[in-house]
């Protein structure tokens, strides 16, 4: 199988510095500097698409409220309680000749499978409802997102679920730390009120170079960085909708 050839929305040089990646792939071989180079053009997309959505823009411009602040941990928590689980079953499609893989995601979720509880505390210290944030379900982008996260981590050997990891790690290693700042600023919090967001900024830098590991290793095939590439794009695309559809269950 031959790789495809890749065309940019942008010169290379400007998306490699956009991507939570950076350079990082460029010397790696030739199968991780094409997933590095498309994954960067994924990332342009997604990121113009995340930052349209009106919240990502209300906490960027520093004029998000506390009405809105409540409905994205609301939102948020529903959707980031599935991630140990899709992480896990992921892990448990991996045939023995995976085992490293396998250990790999089993202790990333034991890392994050109790994330959502950090949501929860940031609703309740900022005044959130508690039976509001109870009586949750999810939204129709984040059951769309679950729904096709789960899909892929049941099939056998699902090396291509690490494109769905670039994404939502991206998004702790660019934009949480950010957003966080951006909503204390904007709502007069501290970090423990923004704790979830906090957290994923200081903590998601370390994920990725374990990221790295993978994306360089002999597991990542050319049909497993296609793939790779493919489920990145569907699940920036879904990710951002979840964002788009806030209390839209």
């Amino acid at each position: 199988m031959n790789l495809p050839e890749l065309t940019y929305a942008l010169p290379l040089d400007e998306l490699l510095e956009q991507s939570p990646l950076g350079h990082r792939l460029e010397d790696a071989g030739e199968v991780p500097q094409w997933l590095g180079r498309a994954f960067a053009d994924v990332w342009h997309g997604f990121h113009q698409t995340l930052t349209a959505t009106p919240i990502v823009k209300a906490i960027e411009s520093q004029t998000i409220d506390l009405t809105q602040y409540h409905a994205y941990l609301r939102n948020m928590r529903e959707q980031v309680s599935q991630g140990g689980r899709w992480i896990t079953r992921a892990a448990s499609s991996m045939e023995n000749s995976y085992v490293l893989l396998r250990n790999a995601l089993i202790k990333h979720a034991a890392e994050e499978h109790q994330d959502f509880l950090m949501l929860e505390k940031d609703y309740v210290r900022t005044g959130g409802d508690e039976a509001l944030l109870n009586s949750g379900q999810m939204n129709i982008g984040s059951q769309a997102l679950s729904a096709f996260i789960f899909h892929e981590a049941s099939k056998p050997n699902p090396v291509g679920i690490f494109g769905a990891t670039f994404i939502i790690e991206g998004l702790g290693s660019h934009k949480a730390a950010f957003w966080s700042d951006c909503i204390q600023k904007s709502l007069g919090l501290n970090k423990e009120q923004t704790s979830f967001l906090y957290y994923h900024g200081e903590a998601d830098e370390d994920h990725y170079e374990n990221l790295i590991k993978i994306l360089t290793s002999p597991f990542m095939t050319e049909a497993n960085a296609i793939e790779a590439r493919r489920i990145a794009k569907i699940v920036g695309r879904l990710y951002a909708l979840q964002l788009e559809e806030l209390d839209n269950v």
